[in-house]
């Protein structure tokens, strides 16, 4: 039974399920004479309801990690840790053979005395080795122009970066923050809008330090170095964070809710005039609290002579510290490619996204907030860190939320694009709300796609499937309805596009609706929803939706889910306009 157990081996067992480690590896890690009290803690604590839903990303930083801490290996687990590098690196945006390359010179100038090294390590997370001209070579060879000129300005006290998507910044920065760390001795904090994502560095400096280094690093919420330097890891909802003090990196700023608390948190870790604070991320829209730092608004809020802010892409490319001694920099995908990224194929990206998105996600244009639907504000209102918050939903268990009722929401591919199904889980209770459980991009024939569909109809309780039929839709829907009798033709007019944006609008306003942070690109696809005119003056929504691009396909998936809910008009607080019926 439990108390013959000290309730530190608990613990220790409660972190290492929640890292999905089976209860035998836990039994053995722990020394614990049967599996059974493993079960019996799992059920009398109810560790299970605290599993989260992930990412590919974050589940491929989570066994990665659990790998990499296991005691004792064998050849099995060498062979999976290689392999879950290899995809890091690929779902990071980092040339393989850059890496390759980088490792297996690395790996020569180590030579034979590796094994010597790891017999004389005694010390945890024993860095000692590690030399700055070594970290210093490999950075060199492994990164691109654009992330050595962030190099290069890390003496800047504060540096706020403008981004591409998937140009590995937090690849960059997870490698720039374990440098410093070694050779100064500086703690380095991360902070992210979710747990999950925190991870995420954590995985990537675990797997600097093992494949360059032969150094195998741990730790949970912290990594603490023999040199004496923190590496720690926290989340934007961690309010314990506001003790530690560090050199701190906070990714995706432009879409964490509450930028002002969470600035006053940041400004409380790096107080102290050594340490640095870097903020990068994709944009959002002018109205987010990030942007007045961005702008220099926040600058001159209360001086009586006004500094100049130059923001143009051409003035920020190179970078430039600005009157309030922030150092700003904007890299497009064009500018990445220019430098040496050989990763994108521009031309089909443009083809794959309408322009709108094409300019937000890869050349940092901001989205006209005035021009879309829904508020950015409202849609960061909706954003949860799911692994605290939905304690009833297990994602990878085979009924993951158990025999509960859920809605699937269809979103059919147009020429260059994918399709979208959603799974959202209704409230149960009149004060619920709606959550976005997983969504899932798919391309391929009507046939494979209808599967796919099937088999969440096999892991869930699915009691509703709306399926947009205008166009390529019919397909799918025609074979869903093969297997799921049920399932709901939506025909697109002004009435059935009107009714849809409005539920969907009243959803979000009263937030009614929540879904986990990591996913930024439901609020970006929300805000791609406008409204507009047709010929004959009559309102309807768009969101540059023609035969050629079809994208906020996650938004519209989401409002085919909830459109199983009834619309009414009398509940609505805004001032959208109907359709003329």
């Amino acid at each position: 039974m439990s108390s013959r157990y000290p309730q530190e081996v608990i613990d220790a067992a409660k972190g290492l399920f929640l890292r999905h480690v089976s209860p035998a590896e836990i039994k053995d890690q722990l020394g614990i004479n049967n599996v059974r009290v493993i079960y019996q803690w799992i059920d009398r604590y109810e560790w299970k309801d605290l599993l989260q839903h992930e990412t590919v990303e974050q589940a491929t930083a989570r066994r990665l990690i659990h790998l990499v801490e296991k005691p004792v290996k064998v050849a099995s687990d060498y062979q999976e840790i290689d392999r879950l590098s290899n995809l890091l690196d690929k779902l990071a945006g980092i040339d393989l053979k850059k890496a390759k390359a980088a490792k297996e010179k690395a790996q020569s100038e180590n030579g034979n005395k590796s094994q010597e090294k790891k017999k004389r390590r005694s010390a945890k997370n024993d860095i000692s080795e590690i030399t700055p001209e070594r970290l210093e070579k490999i950075r060199k060879e492994l990164f691109y122009e654009y992330q050595h000129r962030w190099y290069d300005n890390l003496n800047q006290r504060t540096r706020f970066i403008l981004k591409s998507r998937q140009i590995g910044a937090t690849y960059y920065f997870a490698w720039e923050a374990f440098e410093n760390a070694i050779v100064t001795g500086d703690n380095q904090i991360f902070l992210s809008a979710s747990r999950s994502q925190a991870d995420i560095f954590k995985a990537y400096i675990i797997k600097f330090a093992r494949e360059y280094f032969e150094v195998e690093l741990k730790g949970v919420d912290v990594i603490p170095l023999s040199n004496g330097a923190e590496l720690r890891f926290v989340s934007t909802n961690g309010r314990t964070a506001q003790g530690y003090h560090g050199h701190l990196y906070i990714d995706e700023v432009f879409w964490i809710p509450d930028f002002d608390r969470l600035n006053k948190l940041a400004s409380g870790m790096a107080a102290h005039k050594k340490w640095r604070k870097t903020y990068f991320s994709t944009p959002s829209v002018k109205s987010h609290g990030a942007y007045t730092l961005w702008s220099g608004e926040k600058y001159n809020e209360h001086r009586k002579t006004r500094a100049d802010f130059d923001l143009s892409h051409k003035t920020l490319k190179q970078g430039l510290l600005g009157p309030d001694k922030v150092w700003r920099n904007i890299v497009t995908v064009e500018d990445a490619e220019d430098q040496g990224c050989d990763l994108f194929d521009i031309e089909e990206l443009r083809t794959e996204y309408t322009e709108s998105e094409f300019n937000n996600l890869f050349l940092c244009a901001f989205m006209e907030a005035g021009l879309s639907v829904f508020k950015l504000d409202d849609l960061l209102n909706c954003v949860i860190d799911a692994n605290v918050v939905w304690v009833d939903f297990k994602a990878k268990q085979q009924r993951p939320f158990n025999n509960l009722p859920v809605w699937l929401g269809y979103d059919p591919a147009r020429t260059g694009d994918r399709s979208t199904v959603v799974v959202v889980a209704p409230p149960l209770e009149p004060t619920g709300r709606f959550r976005v459980l997983e969504k899932i991009h798919l391309k391929g024939a009507f046939s494979y796609q209808a599967n796919r569909i099937k088999e969440l109809t096999e892991r869930y309780n699915v009691q509703f499937i709306g399926i947009d039929c205008t166009g390529p839709g019919l397909g799918v829907f025609e074979q869903v309805k093969a297997f799921y009798h049920r399932a709901t033709p939506i025909h697109y007019s002004l009435e059935a596009k009107t009714a849809l944006v409005l539920k969907a609008l009243d959803v979000v306003e009263n937030g009614r609706i929540e879904w986990d942070a990591e996913h930024t690109d439901i609020a970006q696809a929300f805000l791609q929803v406008k409204q507009t005119t047709t010929g004959k003056d009559q309102i309807t929504y768009v969101a540059d939706r023609n035969s050629k691009t079809g994208h906020a396909d996650v938004a519209w998936s989401i409002m085919h889910a909830l459109s199983h809910e009834p619309l009414n008009r009398r509940t609505r607080k805004g001032s959208i306009a109907f359709a003329s019926e």
